[in-house]
């Protein structure tokens, strides 16, 4: 009934509990793991586990490494998960059950607030105001990348956005196909990008992709309405 689709760079450590907990939920009937050109044992974390792993000769991105695994997809549901959640993975039972019930088309998972978040809300500000100005949808968790949905919003969203626009474009594009949409509190938890400097330049690639994405699809908007 439901298909998970996992893109992974170098998460040797959390995968192979992602995985675990992910193939516990009731209704997961696929977990696939997409290696994105890891450099670490990621790949054998994830098989070990029980997913089917596709192996990228190298990293293409989260969208890339998404849109590579979709046509192995066989399931009516999909769902779309990070690597790094670990044990909390089994929120996916949680997040599924709008979707699984008919309720909602696509539902995207929000976290527990964290205090300290190393993103600043800047990346979130403006992903969340250019889905309202595009769309009038509000959402508290516009970056969430926890993503259950029905088949057809699949296929109307792909292929996904390259970089770390892909959950902004995904998230305009169902609603603009008029797809139900519904943000479902969950317990899962990852990693948080850090208050250094690494995290800095996560954060302005983050932003930046994030706003070539929306500048895109702005453009467009105007050059249909000129036509």
């Amino acid at each position: 009934m439901i298909s998970v689709l996992i893109p992974a760079y170098n998460e040797e450590e959390s995968i192979g509990r992602t995985v675990g907990a992910v193939i516990q939920v009731p209704g997961v009937r696929q977990v696939l793991v997409v290696d994105d050109g890891s450099l670490d044992n990621t790949a054998s974390r994830a098989a070990d586990a029980g997913a089917e792993v596709l192996r990228l000769p190298h990293n293409v991105g989260k969208g890339g490494a998404l849109n590579r695994g979709v046509p192995y997809l066989n399931q009516p549901v999909v769902a779309l998960l990070d690597g790094d959640l670990g044990e909390s993975a089994r929120e996916l039972d949680v997040l599924a059950r709008p979707v699984l019930e008919g309720e909602v088309d696509l539902a995207i998972a929000t976290f527990p607030a964290v205090k300290k978040s190393g993103g600043f809300g800047l990346v979130k500000g403006l992903a969340g105001g250019g889905i309202k100005l595009l769309t009038g949808l509000r959402l508290t968790a516009p970056l969430s990348g926890q993503r259950v949905m029905r088949r057809e919003v699949l296929q109307a969203v792909v292929p996904f956005a390259s970089g770390y626009g892909v959950e902004v474009a995904m998230t305009v594009r169902a609603a603009l196909h008029g797809f139900r949409i519904l943000e479902v509190p969950t317990m899962m938890t990852h990693r948080h990008t850090g208050r250094d400097w690494a995290g800095f330049c996560h954060r302005g690639r983050q932003f930046w992709h994030v706003f070539l994405v929306l500048a895109g699809i702005f453009m467009r908007k105007a050059l249909q309405k000129e036509v």
